[in-house]
């Protein structure tokens, strides 16, 4: 029997393992099918975790976190796990993908969420050089340069008023002419100077050569094509959330999730269901930043050990 098991190895699920185990945790398995790291390795350069200074890739960031964790008892287990779920005696159980089953006393579910391509020619091929879907991130790389944004949800459009007090202007590219975002958001997008509206606009294709990105093809309402001149694509159509350990044998949830299949959790992480706790990009509102993940990895670990003492 597990005392806990950690579902996903990115920053929240690390942090997660180095925390449960440092806090006298015995049995602690990290279940991770592929290398730890998550997402952020994927970036090509980091500025903005604390303590960090100089170039660093998000695969350089990650490199010692696992090492770190292990000094500690962390078992890191690759293994795809297609599903949690709890007995009515409350011990959940880890189903793999081979059929096989372990138990577990709690578990912190960290499988993070996927940012939806919009699915224009050149998308893969210059992401991480050139195409974003992480302002945050990747904006500080543009500054007092000209950018463009592709969606017309809340986050494009909030998105795209961060990048307008970074960048020189931001066109904002948009499949239709009405926006899904709150309207005073949406109010002063148009009032912004320098963000200027592409609408009724479809992305076809990312132009560029070795050194990256040099703009956009978007073809207009009337079938004219326009090419805008920028070093950065910045796409926001959406996450897909990696919810599916979660769902049951009928079709339902394990714990209580939001409408876009976020699991909503409290500030200690816990999920509707006692002894289980989700952190990092999966969760309802996450910044869907390195660092806020590893908190959230933390604070989940310091419950679950509070959990676990109190089922001995």
């Amino acid at each position: 029997m597990l005392d806990c098991a950690i579902i996903g190895g990115g920053p929240a699920g690390l942090t997660a393992g180095l925390y449960t185990t440092r806090g006298g945790l015995e049995n602690v398995t990290m279940f991770e099918k592929g290398m730890p790291g998550g997402q952020i390795t994927m970036s090509s350069e980091i500025e903005n975790y604390p303590g960090v200074t100089g170039h660093i890739t998000g695969m350089d960031l990650m490199i010692p976190w696992p090492e770190q964790c292990q000094r500690f008892g962390l078992k890191h287990e690759m293994s795809e796990v297609s599903r949690v779920s709890r007995r009515e005696d409350g011990i959940f159980l880890v189903q793999k993908s081979d059929g096989s089953v372990d138990e577990a006393t709690s578990v912190i579910v960290c499988t993070g969420s996927t940012p939806k391509r919009a699915g224009f020619a050149g998308e893969d091929t210059f992401f991480g050089r050139g195409v974003s879907t992480c302002a945050t991130c990747d904006g500080f790389f543009y500054k007092g340069k000209e950018v463009a944004v592709i969606g017309g949800g809340d986050t494009a459009l909030e998105e795209a008023l961060y990048l307008a007090k970074i960048c020189s202007k931001v066109y904002l590219i948009h499949r239709r002419d009405t926006f899904r975002s709150a309207p005073n958001t949406i109010a002063r997008v148009k009032e912004t100077a320098n963000i200027e509206l592409v609408l009724n606009a479809t992305p076809q294709e990312v132009v560029g050569d070795k050194m990256g990105v040099n703009g956009i093809h978007v073809k207009l309402q009337d079938g004219t094509v326009r090419q805008i001149d920028v070093p950065g694509i910045f796409v926001f159509v959406g996450n897909n959330v990696n919810n599916q350990v979660l769902i049951q044998e009928d079709g339902s949830f394990l714990c209580e999730m939001t409408p876009w299949g976020e699991v909503k959790v409290d500030l200690s992480m816990k999920t509707s269901v006692p002894g289980l706790y989700a952190a990092g990009d999966m969760r309802a509102e996450a910044p869907k930043q390195v660092v806020c993940a590893a908190g959230d990895g933390a604070v989940a670990a310091l419950q679950a050990i509070a959990y676990v003492d109190g089922h001995h």
